[in-house]
């Protein structure tokens, strides 16, 4: 199904029926973004390990994390994206109050319709209330589409690290953004 601008796209908290769905969703985004620059055998082994069911029902669980998605008028999932708390990187250690937006992934029939936009802004929103002054993300250094994305939504480029897929090591640039 093809999305539509016009079609309302609401948000909600992750439940423990969704992790199937969003397990699949998490694969195909990942595999779509970042296929190409693996060999198959890894990619699969790093799909087995991080976008299983029991990885996604652990962050749904986890209270240290907020699973949320984006729900279209049907009711299908077509994004979600995850707020994690206790995570770091050197490069912002010396700030206070920061969380990570850890995973924003929208399905590719919505992307350029502003779900990563209002999913975003949602988990914005909920590190406020938290009591939290900065918001921080990993993005691959080769994925251009969505580091435009997180320009516009006035995250900074603040450093970078390695980011390890089997035998592979790419680079993770770290944006921040102040909420």
């Amino acid at each position: 199904m093809a999305a539509s601008s016009t079609s309302p796209i609401t948000t909600r908290k992750a439940r423990l029926d969704d992790a199937t769905h969003v397990t699949h969703l998490g694969a195909h985004v990942f595999t779509v973004t970042y296929g190409h620059s693996l060999a198959a055998e890894e990619l699969q082994a790093y799909l087995d390990e991080a976008y299983s069911v029991e990885a996604f029902t652990k962050d749904i669980v986890d209270p240290n994390k907020d699973l949320i998605l984006a729900v279209n008028s049907e009711g299908i999932i077509v994004g979600f994206a995850l707020l994690t708390r206790g995570s770091s990187e050197p490069c912002i250690a010396h700030l206070e109050r920061y969380v990570e937006l850890q995973r924003l992934y929208v399905s590719t029939a919505y992307q350029g319709y502003g779900v990563g936009k209002i999913l975003a802004k949602q988990l914005e929103a909920m590190a406020r209330e938290q009591g939290f002054k900065y918001m921080w993300l990993g993005v691959w250094e080769e994925n251009h589409k969505a580091q435009k994305v997180y320009e516009k939504l006035c995250y900074e480029l603040v450093g970078d690290r390695d980011f390890v897929v089997g035998g592979v090591v790419q680079t993770g640039l770290i944006m921040l953004k102040e909420l």
